[in-house]
């Protein structure tokens, strides 16, 4: 048996000096915005910081206190979940259908991964010109064959907007990822079926399904992570949070208390509570993943 092969190092001069960049980006662009905000939570600070004031837990008080932040803890929570369901049923069936094209393949998929290769704030710019009740040509569509549709003044057309140019733009995620799943079936199975007489459905549902299942179950976490984290250039492009709050995310609001509004303890708080949730989310990912998921077929 062949050993595997170890660098070995005898001084520690050069292994600090490899792991030096990177160690750099993690200190500047994570652990000192995380310190900092962390610190922030639990002062109130004057808009020109001139005056900090320590005031414990007043901060994370007044949020659970705040039919704002309630609200948009609310709009987030089923943002994201539409977006994740959306996704996954879009990029299930993107990637099932993609062994049934015989011609221009190639052409299939570079189609379906395109949205991966557009910035989100280009991808909200172009959702929203399209949709734009003036000079959007799907909204003359909708407006055509009866549809009210004025995402500048209703709240539900906002809120569907965004979802919709949220799901887009991460459909081609999900879809590497279950394509990359369907590919590792046991083709046996599938054939075993098919002479059993079942549909391309029925093995799917039945067969293929249940082993996907830990790819189906990463993605829905990452979807959250998404929903939660990365979307905040579409809201800016697209609706700015509104109207009258109806698309105001977390993340979101993080950025209109902390910027806009100069409210850095506020903003801080909410900071500390999305990290909080992050954390759990990776924690159930990399722990229960594999006890949640039943591999029998």
């Amino acid at each position: 048996m062949v050993g595997l092969k170890r660098a070995h190092y005898r001084e520690t001069r050069l292994p600090m000096l490899l792991l030096l960049p990177q160690l750099l980006v993690l200190l500047l662009f994570f652990f000192i915005p995380a310190v900092r905000a962390l610190s922030q939570a639990f002062v109130i600070t004057d808009a020109f910081g001139t005056s900090v004031q320590f005031v414990w837990f007043d901060n994370f008080h007044r949020l659970f206190l705040s039919p704002e932040y309630r609200s948009a803890a609310w709009i987030t929570l089923w943002f994201t979940l539409v977006q994740n369901i959306l996704t996954i049923v879009v990029a299930g069936a993107l990637a099932f259908a993609t062994d049934r094209v015989i011609r221009l393949r190639g052409l299939y998929r570079s189609i379906v991964l395109l949205p991966y290769a557009i910035a989100p704030v280009i991808a909200g710019i172009l959702w929203a010109f399209l949709f734009n009740p003036s000079v959007g040509p799907v909204a003359h569509v909708l407006k055509a064959v009866g549809i009210a549709w004025d995402p500048n003044r209703s709240g539900f057309d906002a809120f569907l907007l965004v979802t919709l140019a949220a799901s887009w733009k991460h459909i081609c995620y999900d879809y590497i990822f279950l394509v990359a799943a369907l590919l590792a079936v046991p083709p046996s199975l599938l054939e075993a079926a098919a002479v059993d007489g079942a549909g391309p459905w029925l093995r799917f549902r039945r067969i293929a399904l249940p082993m996907i299942g830990p790819t189906v179950f990463f993605l829905v976490t990452m979807n959250f992570v998404y929903g939660f984290f990365e979307t905040f250039a579409i809201i800016d492009a697209v609706t700015h949070g509104g109207p009258g709050g109806a698309t105001m995310i977390l993340v979101y609001k993080v950025y209109l208390d902390g910027f806009v509004h100069i409210d850095l303890g506020s903003s801080a708080a909410q900071s500390v509570l999305l990290m909080i949730f992050a954390i759990g989310l990776t924690l159930l990912q990399f722990r229960y993943a594999d006890r949640r998921i039943n591999y029998d077929v």
